[in-house]
């Protein structure tokens, strides 16, 4: 190779080295110009709001109860003998006092007779005493004080064995349903063997347990909503009875309540939801549980300021109080009228840009 050709070849390699210089910092340069336009703009972020108010809001104690009966009486018969005669069915309604069964009286019968005839005996024997010993004189003081001790005697006899009688009829003891007859015609029973139970299903009782942290909140006479799962049937009742004692074994206290169950639908041992109200708040801030974001300290939600291109998402930190499915109160850190962000409020950050797209 001559000098001339080694000359010309070191000038083409420093024009193309110059070239792939000048390339490179071209790039970089355009680089930098596009990494300027991302950080300059800004995110606009469609969202939906909802106008803070105040309203009122009752806390409910929720819990699950068991009906029971007003009144569930087994009954016992107090005369010994066989029964004769059913008198009503089970499953039918009974008034207070009305026969049931009966119970053989035959031999009761006839002790009443005898009584009563000896009762008369004795009277008759007393009154006589009586007028000849103080109108007349006739007679000694024992005479006349046997006399009347033995119609007293009488008396009380026969009304020991009149009643023992009427005991033969077995009577409801409630107004209520026959539930269950436990005997037949021709069964033998004895003093206080059981022969049926009656039950009363109006009013109707709910028992239920509250957590012991509610103690200083149920009291006798607040209301409460019952509902069953079961049909569609909601029912309005109060408390009629607040346990003194808790429960070791699961930390509540029993209550009782009351409803009215003039149908009868309502069955003993149905399971009901039971709703107590624990206090109510007149004018108390409100806000759907979602609208709520999680950070380390608590909660913050996020409202909107400004107008037009200047709509801005802004962070509030808040405070919450009760809840109740999906509301939450507000006790502090939002104000009523502000614009509170329900959708999209998981997308934004504080300073960014929003599109209101739909309110509430």
């Amino acid at each position: 190779m001559t000098m001339q050709e080694r000359l010309l070849g070191g000038v083409r390699i420093g024009i193309l080295a110059g070239v792939a210089s000048c390339g490179g910092d071209a790039e970089a340069v355009d680089g930098e110009r596009e990494g300027a336009l991302v950080e300059g703009s800004s995110r606009v972020i469609n969202v939906e709001t909802e106008t803070v108010r105040e309203e009122e809001f009752v806390e409910l104690i929720r819990l699950t109860g068991v009906v029971a009966a007003n009144q569930d009486v087994t009954i016992s018969a107090e005369e010994s003998g066989v029964i004769r005669r059913i008198v009503v069915e089970k499953g039918s309604a009974v008034r207070a006092g009305q026969p049931l069964l009966e119970i053989d009286d035959d031999i009761l019968r006839s002790q009443v007779d005898e009584a009563r005839a000896l009762a008369a005996l004795a009277g008759d024997t007393w009154e006589r005493r009586e007028r000849l010993y103080e109108e007349d004189g006739v007679g000694s003081e024992l005479a006349y004080l046997e006399a009347r001790s033995n119609a007293q005697q009488a008396a009380a006899r026969l009304a020991m064995l009149e009643t023992r009688l009427a005991r033969t009829v077995v009577r409801a003891p409630i107004s209520g349903v026959f539930e269950t007859r436990m005997v037949e015609v021709g069964t033998m029973v004895n003093v206080g063997t059981d022969v049926g139970r009656v039950v009363s299903l109006d009013p109707i009782k709910i028992l239920a347990g509250v957590p012991e942290r509610y103690a200083p909140d149920v009291e006798v006479g607040a209301s409460a909503t019952v509902a069953f799962d079961v049909m569609d049937l909601r029912a309005e009742g109060r408390i009629s009875y607040v346990g003194a004692t808790v429960n070791p074994s699961n930390r509540t206290f029993p209550i009782e309540l009351e409803t009215a169950n003039p149908d009868g639908v309502i069955k003993p041992e149905m399971v009901a939801n039971v709703s107590v109200v624990r206090r109510v708040l007149p004018d108390a801030v409100v806000v759907p549980q979602e609208a709520l974001v999680r950070v380390e300290d608590g909660y913050v939600v996020f409202v909107v300021e400004g107008a037009g291109p200047e709509t801005l998402a802004a962070s509030r930190s808040v405070r919450t109080g009760a809840s109740q499915r999906n509301s939450v109160v507000i006790e502090s850190g939002l104000e009523p009228g502000e614009q509170l962000i329900v959708v999209g409020q998981l997308q934004v950050a504080a300073g960014d840009r929003v599109s209101v797209v739909g309110t509430r």
